[in-house]
C-alpha cells in the first residue's frame, strides 16, 4: 500500500492520511458516505455486518471497500467503539473545484473509547473515563480523566492495588508505555492503547502540566515532583493524548487534583463484585443497589449516585451534612424531581462546548435548562441544611448565559448547523437582511417598484425577475427616454426596455447568494457563540454539579420515604449496631422480608454465624455491609435504628469461583482473597467471611478456618461476620470473649425443612444439609440413601467420638512456628548439592529466595 504511483490521486490521498493513523479505522468522507478501504474495510464489514465491495485495483487485486451513510454514522461508530476500536474522522475541508486534484481532506476528529463526549455514543448513567498508568518496581502512578465533565485526578499507590482501582473507576480506555516492565497485567476486556515510553517522561510531563495550568509547580494540586513522579508521568501523558486526539486541550479541564484514598472507605475488586453495587455478579445492571436507589430525574444525578456508591466517605461531618439535606427534602422531593426531569445533560454539553463540537439543539436545551434552574425555588426550611442552601445559590448564576442563548438561538433550532435555521432573529442585522431577501423578496420588489414609479413618474415601470436575466426594471418604449441617468440598459425588447440600477444589482447579488451567505454567516455566528461560551464553562460546570447533587439528595429522600429507611447515627467509638436491618435489594424482590439485628462493638468483634444453607447467612452478612456502605454515602438505610463508628475498609470473602485462565482453583482463589484480607484489614474494618476452608479436606479446612478466625480476632481485631459449617468453630467464644455465636433458625416438619431467616443467639443445632439437598431436587432414592448413611456415621462415631479441642493461646505458644528461618533451614536440609544439575541448583536458589 506504500507505492502511491499505482493509485488514483484520490486513493493516494487516502493512503497518505491513513499512514498517519495506522492504529485507527479511517472514516474517509466521499459525498454522502464515509468509506473505508483495504484492511479497514475488511474489519469494519465484519464488525458492522455491512457489505464488503471493491473500488479500483492495486497490484492487480481489487481494493476492498466498505462504507456507511454519513447521516447515520453515529450508530455504526457506537458499535465500533463498543468493540474497542478507535476511529479517525476524515472530512472534506476544501472547496470542490478549487484544487486540480481531489478536494482537500483532513482528519478533524479522533474517537477513542475513553474520549467520547457525544451522548449518542455514551451510556447515559455511566461515567466515561480514560486512564493512564505508569509503574516502577513498587508503585503505580494513575491519572484518570472524564472528558464529559473535566474531572482530572491522579494518585500513586501500590502495584497490588491496580485491580482494585480499575474496578472502582471502570475506565473505558487505558494508556500505557510500550515497554513499562513493572506494569501489572491489564485485565481484559479494557481497551489498552500503547504510547511511546518517552511520552511518560516525568520532567517533560511536569513542564507540560505546569505550562497548561500556568503554575510554577503542582503543589497547589497536591502533587510533589519527587514524591509523586509516577502520578505526574501518567497525568502528563494523559493530557498530551487528549490534545492529540481532540486537537486541543478543552477549556473545561481547568484543574488537577491528587486523590486522597484515605477519604474513602476502601473496597477491593472482590468486595465491589460481591456486594453488587452497580452490577450483579453475573454482570447485569439489575437488581443492584444502584438500580434500587436510582430514581434520579437526570442522567447527571444517576452518574453522581453511582460514583458515590463506589466512593463511600469516611468523614462523618460531610456525611451528616448530606443527611441534613435529605431530611429537609423528605416531604418536598416531588416538586424538585419533577422540575429536574426536563433538564438536559449539562455536564456533557459543557464538554462539547469546550471541544467546539456542540450542536444547535445542545445550546437550545442548555438555555431551557438554565432558565428552569434559575426559577427553581428552594424547599421550606432549607436553611437548616447549609449544604442544600448553597446549591440554590449557584443556579441564578446561569441567568446571564440563558439570556445570551435566548438572544442567539432560535426557540426550535435545526438539528444540524448545515441546514441553517439556528441563529435567532434580530441577533445579527446582516443575517436578518439575508433572511429578508430569502423570505420577503416579493415585498422588496413591490416596494422598490412603488418607490421608482414615484421618483421617476414613469407609470409603466415594473420591477420583475426571470431565471435567465435575473432582476430588472422594465419600462415601455414610449417612456424609456424618461429613465434617470443611473439606469443601465440590460435588454431591449420590441415594446419595452429593461434596465438595472446599482440598488437592484446589489439586491440581485444578495438574493442569488443569500442562501449560501446565510448558511456561512450562521456557521460563523455559531462558532463565535461557542467561543464566547468558553468563559462561562466554570460556571456551567458548577451549576451542573449542583443540579446533580440536588437530584441525588431528592432521589435518596424519595427512597427513604417510600422504602421506610431510617437516618443512621455516627459515633467516634467502635460500633456497628443495626436494629431490624433489611437487605435493601432482596427486600425489593420478595413479598415479605424478615429483618434482623446486628451488634458489633469493642467487646463483641466477631459473630460466628451457623445455620443451614439457604437459611440466609449470606443475605444477613451482605445486608450488614450494604447498610454500612449506604450510611457512608449519606443515605438513609433499611433498618429501624443504626449506629456506626469509624469504618475504613469493607472486605468480603463470599461465594466460590475459580480462575481457570490464571491457573487458580476455587480453593486457591479463596485463599488468595483471604490472604489479602489478613494482610490489610485493621480494627476499623468490616470483614465478611463465608465458608472458609470448604475447598480442601475436612481437617485442613477446619484448621485453616480456625487459624483465620483467630487472626481476625487477635491480630486484625476487625469487626467480622464469620459464617461457617464447621460446628467445631463454635467453641471459639469460649476462648476469645470478643467472639459470639449466632445462628439462622430453621425447623423440620417431618422430612421437610422450613427456613425462618431469623437470627438467634448461640450456635445452630444441626446443618440440615440433606433437607436442603431434597429442596434442590436431588432424587428421593439418593436422599434416602444419604439419610441411612448419616445414621450409620452418627452411630459409628458415638463410642469413639474424637473430641475436637481448640488450642488456647498458651498451648499454641509451645507449638513450633514456621518462621522464614525455619522454612529455609528445612529446605536446606533437603538439598544435596552433589546430586543436583545446574538447572536444579538454580531452581533451588529461586525457591529459597521466594521464602522471604
Amino acid at each position: 500500500m506504500s507505492d502511491k504511483a499505482q493509485y488514483t490521486p484520490m486513493m493516494a490521498q487516502y493512503i497518505s492520511i491513513k499512514s498517519e493513523h495506522q492504529d485507527k479505522l479511517l472514516f474517509y468522507r466521499m459525498g454522502d458516505f464515509y468509506e473505508l478501504f483495504f484492511d479497514d474495510a475488511i474489519l469494519a464489514a465484519k464488525l458492522l455486518d455491512i457489505n464488503l465491495t471493491a473500488r479500483g485495483t492495486a497490484n492487480g487485486e481489487p481494493i476492498k471497500m466498505a462504507g456507511v451513510p454519513y447521516h447515520a454514522a453515529e450508530q455504526y461508530l457506537a458499535k465500533l467503539l463498543k468493540a474497542g476500536m478507535s476511529v479517525a474522522i476524515c472530512e472534506q475541508v476544501g472547496v470542490v473545484g478549487e484544487s486540480k486534484g481531489p478536494v482537500e481532506r483532513k482528519v478533524v476528529k479522533i474517537l477513542t473509547p475513553g474520549t467520547l463526549t457525544d451522548t449518542a455514543l455514551l451510556e447515559d448513567k455511566h461515567t466515561n473515563r480514560i486512564m493512564a498508568i505508569y509503574a516502577d518496581k513498587h508503585q503505580i502512578g494513575l491519572a484518570y480523566l472524564s472528558l464529559e465533565n473535566g474531572d482530572f485526578k491522579a494518585l500513586q499507590t501500590g502495584r497490588n492495588n491496580l485491580a482494585q482501582e480499575l474496578t472502582r473507576l471502570t475506565p473505558a480506555e487505558i494508556l500505557i508505555a510500550d515497554n513499562n516492565q513493572y506494569l501489572p497485567e491489564i485485565p481484559q476486556p479494557i481497551v489498552t492503547t500503547r504510547l511511546n515510553s518517552w511520552q511518560f517522561d516525568t520532567d517533560s510531563n511536569f513542564t507540560s502540566l505546569t505550562e497548561h495550568f500556568e503554575t510554577k509547580d503542582l503543589l497547589a494540586f497536591g502533587l510533589n515532583k519527587e514524591e509523586h513522579a509516577l502520578a505526574i508521568s501518567a497525568a502528563g501523558a494523559l493530557l498530551s493524548y487528549i490534545k492529540k486526539t481532540q486537537s486541543t486541550i478543552p477549556a473545561h479541564i481547568n484543574g488537577l487534583s491528587l486523590e486522597q484514598t484515605s477519604h474513602y472507605i476502601s473496597m477491593d475488586a472482590v468486595t465491589r463484585k460481591n456486594l453488587e453495587l452497580t452490577q450483579t455478579i453475573n454482570g447485569k445492571t439489575a437488581p443492584t443497589l444502584f438500580s434500587l436507589l436510582d430514581v434520579c430525574a437526570t442522567h447527571m444525578g444517576s452518574r453522581l449516585l453511582a460514583n458515590w456508591l463506589h466512593h463511600p466517605l469516611r468523614q462523618h461531618e460531610e456525611l451528616i451534612n448530606r443527611q441534613k439535606a435529605i431530611s429537609i427534602l423528605l416531604n418536598q422531593y416531588t416538586p424538585i424531581l419533577n422540575a429536574l426531569k426536563p433538564l438536559a445533560d449539562i455536564e456533557r454539553i459543557c464538554a462539547r462546548i469546550a471541544l467546539f463540537n456542540a450542536r444547535p439543539r445542545d445550546l437550545a436545551t442548555l438555555r431551557d435548562s438554565l432558565s428552569t434552574l434559575t426559577q427553581l425555588q428552594p424547599p421550606q426550611n432549607h436553611t437548616g441544611s447549609p449544604l442544600l442552601s448553597s446549591l440554590f445559590t449557584y443556579f441564578p448564576q446561569g441567568e446571564t448565559i440563558a439570556h445570551l442563548l435566548t438572544q442567539a438561538i432560535l426557540p426550535e433550532p435545526s438539528i444540524v448547523l448545515r441546514e441553517g435555521g439556528v441563529i435567532n432573529h434580530h441577533f445579527n442585522a446582516q443575517l436578518d437582511e439575508l433572511r429578508a431577501i430569502l423570505n420577503h423578496d416579493d415585498q422588496f420588489l413591490a416596494d422598490l417598484e412603488a418607490k421608482e414609479k414615484q421618483t421617476t413618474g414613469i407609470s409603466t415601470l415594473k420591477v420583475e425577475f426571470n431565471r435567465v436575466h435575473g432582476f430588472y426594471i422594465e419600462v415601455s418604449k414610449a417612456q424609456s427616454h424618461d429613465v434617470p441617468a443611473h439606469y443601465q440598459r440590460r435588454q431591449t425588447l420590441k415594446n419595452a426596455e429593461r434596465f438595472i440600477t446599482p440598488e437592484l444589482k446589489a439586491f440581485e447579488d444578495k438574493a442569488l447568494q443569500a442562501q449560501e451567505l446565510a448558511l456561512a454567516l450562521e456557521k460563523q455566528l455559531f462558532e463565535e457563540l461557542l467561543q464566547s461560551l468558553q468563559q462561562y464553562l466554570p460556571t456551567l460546570q458548577t451549576i451542573a454539579k449542583a443540579a446533580a447533587q440536588l437530584d441525588v439528595f431528592s432521589a435518596l429522600a424519595e427512597r427513604a420515604t417510600t422504602l421506610n429507611y431510617c437516618c443512621p447515627n455516627f459515633v467516634n467509638y467502635p460500633e456497628v449496631s443495626i436494629e431490624a436491618g433489611r437487605h435493601p435489594v432482596v427486600e425489593a424482590q420478595v413479598t415479605q422480608f424478615i429483618n434482623n439485628d446486628c451488634s458489633l462493638n469493642s467487646k463483641r468483634k466477631m459473630l460466628l454465624i451457623t445455620g443451614p444453607n439457604m437459611g440466609g447467612k449470606s443475605t444477613y452478612m451482605r445486608q450488614t455491609a450494604l447498610i454500612v456502605l449506604m450510611a457512608h454515602i449519606g443515605s438513609f438505610v433499611p433498618a429501624r435504628n443504626v449506629t456506626i463508628g469509624p469504618i475504613e475498609h469493607i472486605f468480603t470473602r463470599i461465594g466460590a469461583s475459580d480462575d481457570l485462565a490464571g491457573g487458580r482453583s476455587t480453593f486457591m482463589v479463596e485463599m488468595s482473597e483471604t490472604a489479602h484480607i489478613l494482610h490489610h484489614a485493621n480494627e476499623h474494618s468490616l470483614v465478611l467471611m463465608d465458608e472458609i476452608g470448604r475447598g480442601t479436606s475436612t481437617y485442613d479446612g477446619l484448621a485453616l478456618a480456625h487459624a483465620i478466625a483467630k487472626s481476625l480476632i487477635t491480630v486484625n481485631k476487625s469487626f467480622c461476620l464469620f459464617a461457617t459449617h464447621y460446628f467445631e468453630l463454635t467453641q471459639i467464644p469460649e476462648i476469645y470473649p470478643t467472639a459470639a455465636n449466632i445462628h439462622l433458625e430453621a425447623i423440620e416438619k417431618g422430612q421437610n425443612i422450613v427456613f425462618l431467616h431469623h437470627i438467634e443467639a448461640g450456635p445452630a443445632s444441626k446443618s440440615y444439609g440433606i433437607a436442603v439437598a431434597k429442596l434442590a431436587g436431588v432424587p428421593n432414592k439418593v436422599i434416602n440413601d444419604a439419610r441411612k448413611n448419616l445414621l450409620k456415621l452418627e452411630e459409628a462415631s458415638r463410642p469413639e467420638e474424637p473430641q475436637f479441642h481448640l488450642f488456647d493461646e498458651k498451648e499454641t505458644e509451645s507449638l513450633p512456628i514456621e518462621t522464614e528461618e525455619n522454612l529455609v533451614l528445612n529446605e536446606l536440609h533437603q538439598i544435596n548439592p552433589d546430586e543436583m544439575t545446574p538447572k536444579e541448583a538454580l531452581d533451588a536458589l529461586y525457591k529459597l529466595k521466594s521464602l522471604f
